[in-house]
């Protein structure tokens, strides 16, 4: 019997569910840090190829599923693939990481058109349906895309990496050109992950991996109003589908952004403090997060404590165990494997309270 998506672990978390082990997986949980990954890259003889490739997709989202018991599966893609979709040059360079044509006025935005989003992300479409039907019952589908300040990041500024000077100066000194950019990018994002839901993902994230460089007037104008329009948009075509947030290195700003965007899930950085988190956000929404990348790397002794203490803190409310960021390809596979021990573990893992 299939199990329905209330009933699966991370959805409960979603809608404030408290469990005595809470859900858990890492954000990049597929990708170069894994053997069998860097074998099915080899296949494909450039990134965005391989997004769009069904059956490699496929494949690489189930990997880590097969090492681990994780509780949600994300699909695996890119979030360029939207400005790809709406006409701008994207390419993903070796050593190097996206370049893509910039786009810094409104007539070349205009030059972009969603005429031909769902045709052109019809891969991406068909990867989801197909997890939907291969990944294990009780494991959630999650999914994704940039949110629309993160997306416009990389298309103003032509690559990441960067002080986000052009495009900061562009949205501080003519706001309302800028604002055409963004509305193309939340009604794009908001169809993309429409479709998504149709396809069979069961959960949202929107990632923001640039909202630390906003200050406060710019993050509410520019992170927490698009990802509020977003939200409501799911809301009203796919009621019950939970959407989390990831504004990264927006601080104590996340509480702004859960009070006012409307997500079910926060999604936090390692260096939001987890008592803040248990205290501010917590009684608020749902939270995830936050183990440092780089103590996943370091593994030991250092790796145990800091799991324990998240889960210490974080376990008495709706929670969902995570990363800070993404998995580091330098991260050794079995290093995972011990948070899984360590989250699956929780609360018989003789470490005290919980």
């Amino acid at each position: 019997m299939t199990i329905p998506s209330e009933q699966k672990r991370m959805v409960r978390a979603l809608k404030d569910d408290v469990q005595e082990r809470p859900p858990f997986w890492l954000m990049r949980q597929a990708g170069r840090y894994l053997p069998e990954y860097r074998e099915v890259r080899k296949q494909s003889k450039n990134f965005l190829e391989f997004c769009y490739s069904p059956d490699l997709a496929v494949e690489v989202t189930l990997q880590p599923l097969r090492r681990y018991q994780l509780d949600a599966a994300i699909m695996f893609c890119d979030i360029l693939v939207i400005p790809d979709a709406l006409g701008q040059n994207v390419q993903f360079l070796e050593g190097e990481g996206p370049v893509l044509d910039p786009v810094r006025t409104v007539d070349a935005v205009s030059r972009l058109s969603a005429e031909r989003l769902h045709e052109h992300l019809a891969p991406v479409y068909e990867t989801i349906s197909r997890l939907s039907r291969e990944i294990p019952e009780e494991t959630a589908l999650i999914g994704f895309s940039g949110a629309p300040w993160t997306n416009a990041v990389y298309m103003v500024e032509g690559r990441g990496g960067t002080n986000c000077g052009v495009i900061r100066n562009w949205a501080e000194q003519a706001p309302e050109d800028f604002q055409v950019l963004i509305d193309l990018l939340v009604d794009s994002t908001s169809e993309y992950l429409i479709r998504q839901v149709e396809s069979g993902a069961e959960i949202i994230q929107l990632f923001d991996s640039w909202a630390g460089v906003l200050s406060e007037d710019q993050f509410r104008r520019w992170s927490i109003e698009p990802t509020r329009r977003i939200v409501e948009r799911l809301k009203q075509s796919c009621p019950g589908v939970p959407v989390i947030g990831f504004p990264r290195n927006a601080g104590p700003l996340s509480e702004a952004y859960v009070r006012e965007t409307g997500v079910h899930g926060v999604s936090l950085d390692q260096d939001t403090d987890p008592e803040w988190i248990a205290k501010t956000l917590q009684p608020l929404c749902t939270v995830q997060g936050n183990l440092d990348n780089k103590v996943l790397v370091t593994g030991g002794e250092a790796l145990d404590r800091a799991v324990l203490k998240i889960l210490e803190t974080l376990s008495g409310g709706p929670f969902i165990f995570n990363l800070g960021h993404g998995v580091l390809p330098e991260t050794p596979p079995e290093h995972v494997g011990r948070v899984a021990e360590l989250v699956l573990g929780w609360p018989g893992t003789g470490q005290g309270t919980g």
